[in-house]
């Protein structure tokens, strides 16, 4: 915390905290916080260590609200963990043995159309229909959406806990707070598994994680007050904002 100035640490600060809000109506808040970390001149080797450090921290704080004030099924957690996680091994093997960027061209053209589907159906996410189905039926879509996601975290990353949010939402007819509170829990898990093999290979700056996690609380529980005050009004917004973020991003990565 030392090497950082006061100036260097309050722009950190304003940056994690606006981070934090959207990652708990959207996620993606890494698409703000690990350009700032590097600004600030934390050591690459730092950065993604830190930055789960501060994630996780902070997450923690939107999934306590979304299943405190949404009265979400903590059981229904379990295989969605379980089979994000089993994915997330599967596709950090597969990233092994291919090369990610294949998926980059991939991206440039699904982002805009995700993007595109959000907001111009108007109707998506408003109501909670996943009483519908038959609980083995449920169990099986939550399933279905976190293996193949978590296999993408594990072999690409970018955008998880966004594609998390839709999939649960398009193929398990969650509204969006539903949706985004069971992925904020997923994502929580990914992000713990992570953050152990960081800290166990000594790569987080742990003082300047812990503060970073607790600006990233406040964001992560304005955020979750926005999404469960406004609903899919907040959410879907920041849906498409994370979308073209990521767009932007990965076509900077490919033709820079």
């Amino acid at each position: 915390m030392d090497s950082f100035s006061a100036a260097q640490l309050a722009v950190l600060s304003l940056l994690v905290f606006l981070a934090g809000v959207l990652d708990s109506l959207a996620g993606g808040g890494g698409l703000i916080t690990l350009p700032a970390y590097l600004a600030v001149g934390l050591p690459p080797g730092l950065v993604l260590g830190t930055n789960k450090c501060a994630s996780a921290i902070g997450t923690v704080a939107s999934v306590v609200r979304y299943f405190k004030t949404l009265s979400l099924d903590r059981g229904a957690v379990v295989p969605m963990v379980v089979a994000a996680l089993v994915g997330s091994a599967a596709g950090s093997g597969l990233a092994l043995l291919l090369d990610p960027k294949w998926i980059r061209p991939l991206m440039l053209g699904v982002l805009p159309f995700v993007a595109w589907s959000v907001l111009s159906k108007h109707h998506f996410g408003l109501e909670d229909r996943s009483h519908e189905l038959a609980p083995a039926d449920l169990k099986a879509r939550t399933v279905g959406v976190a293996f193949p996601v978590g296999a993408y975290d594990g072999f690409f990353g970018p955008g998880t806990g966004t594609f998390l949010a839709l999939g649960f939402a398009r193929f398990c007819r969650y509204d969006l707070m539903h949706a985004t509170g069971y992925a904020k829990a997923v994502n929580l898990a990914s992000n713990v598994a992570a953050l152990v093999s960081f800290l166990l290979a000594g790569r987080v700056n742990i003082p300047l994680g812990v503060a970073m996690g607790v600006v990233s609380v406040a964001g992560h529980l304005v955020g979750a007050h926005l999404g469960l005050k406004r609903g899919a009004a907040a959410i879907r917004p920041a849906i498409a904002l994370i979308c073209a973020g990521l767009f932007l991003k990965i076509a900077f990565d490919l033709f820079r």
